[in-house]
């Protein structure tokens, strides 16, 4: 039996109505849970990225991709393993600023993780923590103590290691579209 690992999934496409719906109902298809999800824009005009973490075999991931590949709209599909990525994820804590009078405790605890804080209201204050998922949810732990009254952890960017562009990608794709014609 294969041996089930963490995959990061990369899906550029367009940015059509459905396309997510289309995307998560794929893993659904194969009972596999999304970890995190991300869209945003990529270096390509008009062409969005998905980066998609989840838990699978190998042959799983791989059936994943190239199902996915295989929807209208989108254009690329890749899946790398943790160790050929880079990754961040962006975590914010809302505290009462009423704790800020013992503010050695919360400073002390900021620098060790390397936070700050981005807003200052009467109320409340945030700080934001950037890191991997491990990073941001032991920031959480320290902080529950003072009462955490929000917290919010984004899904998973990242970037791949091997240096292929997105032109490379689309060339492989128009490359592999001239073979089926031909054939």
């Amino acid at each position: 039996m294969e041996q089930e690992k963490e995959y990061t999934l990369f899906v550029y496409s367009e940015n059509h109505i459905g396309i997510l719906g289309r995307i998560t109902n794929t893993f659904t298809q194969r009972h596999l849970n999304i970890e995190s999800l991300t869209v945003s824009e990529s270096e390509v005009s008009g062409v969005f990225r998905f980066t998609i973490v989840t838990i699978s075999s190998p042959s799983i991931i791989k059936l994943i991709s190239k199902r996915i590949e295989r929807q209208i709209d989108v254009i690329k599909s890749g899946f790398f393993c943790s160790e050929d990525i880079v990754h961040q994820e962006v975590a914010m804590y809302k505290l009462s600023t009423e704790v800020l009078i013992d503010g050695l405790s919360i400073e002390k605890i900021m620098r060790k993780h390397n936070a700050s804080i981005l807003a200052v209201e009467k109320e409340y204050f945030v700080i934001e923590k950037t890191g991997h998922k491990s990073e941001t949810q032991a920031l959480f732990e320290e902080l529950r103590i003072f009462g955490v009254f929000e917290f919010v952890r984004s899904g998973r960017i990242a970037i791949s290691k091997p240096m292929i562009s997105f032109q490379d990608a689309l060339k492989e794709v128009a490359e592999g579209a001239k073979k089926q014609k031909i054939s």
